[in-house]
């Protein structure tokens, strides 16, 4: 089995997922090129990595020298032809099929030939993005976990389509960024989100119904099943709209009602009360 050699990353989306992963990447030597639709979103996501390694240096992770030879791999652009010498490009952009199956056709005509694609998506149908695709055996999903740089688990999804080799290379390039990567089959939800999902929209038809309130629920789950944070305190740190895709997804596939989105969440995702990320969602986070 041949393993491709990974010298140079691409990331496409500088969003709160594409920064971290373009950091942990340009933090375990790889040169990274990563690119927003334009210059005010890549601007903000550049200066969240930074702001990141100057955390770093500040609490004694890193060196002021490390930190300029990380920021002489990473790239930032508004481009996609500056991909064409990537090895292996990753895309993280809005949870959106639609958006996906847009961008993958335009990789596939800007990479060279023998370059692999990857999906970040948290539980879309990776088969229909590499089907887009002239090399869907060179794609798969390589899902990370927020935040990217922390967070030790990644998901490799396959689909009826990647080959060993693919796979093998994204395995080791999973373990060179120090992640511990997982294989899933190409189904709704994968792994962790398949299982995580029907708890977390329980939670919230719970609360919906009034069977407890929201501390209660939260403080439960902490205690009696030694849960680092509740279920309402974990939705707002993932997101509320990123929850609601990812259940309509897997509701899509199975048509299981565990996975039906309680009304609550869904008119919480129109108000904009998205959680952490927009100051408001079961938690007030804007003090």
């Amino acid at each position: 089995m041949t393993i491709q050699k990974i010298n140079k990353v691409g990331v496409v989306g500088c969003g709160l997922m594409g920064a971290g992963i373009a950091q942990t990447c340009v933090q375990a030597g790889y040169e990274t090129v990563v690119r927003e639709v334009n210059r005010q979103l890549l601007d903000k996501g550049l200066s969240r990595i930074y702001d990141a390694w100057n955390t770093m240096i500040r609490k004694g992770k890193l060196t002021s020298e490390q930190v300029e030879e990380n920021r002489a791999r990473l790239h930032g652009t508004l481009e996609l032809v500056d991909f064409a010498d990537c090895d292996l490009v990753i895309e993280a952009v809005i949870e959106n099929m639609e958006e996906k199956i847009r961008l993958f056709p335009a990789l596939d005509a800007t990479l060279k030939t023998d370059a692999l694609i990857l999906s970040n998506t948290s539980s879309l149908n990776v088969t229909q993005m590499g089907a887009v695709t002239k090399r869907p055996s060179q794609v798969c999903g390589l899902h990370f976990f927020n935040p990217a740089p922390v967070m030790k688990l990644v998901e490799i999804v396959r689909t009826i389509s990647t080959t060993d080799e693919t796979i093998e290379t994204v395995r080791q390039f999973a373990l060179s960024l120090g992640k511990t990567p997982v294989l899933s089959k190409d189904r709704a939800g994968f792994i962790v989100n398949f299982l995580l999902i029907p708890y977390l929209l329980a939670a919230i038809r719970m609360l919906e119904n009034g069977m407890a309130s929201r501390d209660d629920i939260d403080t439960a789950m902490k205690l009696g099943c030694g849960y680092p944070m509740g279920p309402f305190t974990l939705l707002d740190y993932v997101g509320l709209d990123t929850t609601l895709w990812a259940a309509e997804a897997i509701y899509e596939e199975f048509k299981d009602p565990l996975y039906a989105p309680p009304p609550l969440l869904r008119r919480m995702v129109v108000s904009g009360q998205l959680g952490r990320k927009s100051g408001k969602g079961f938690y007030d986070h804007q003090k």
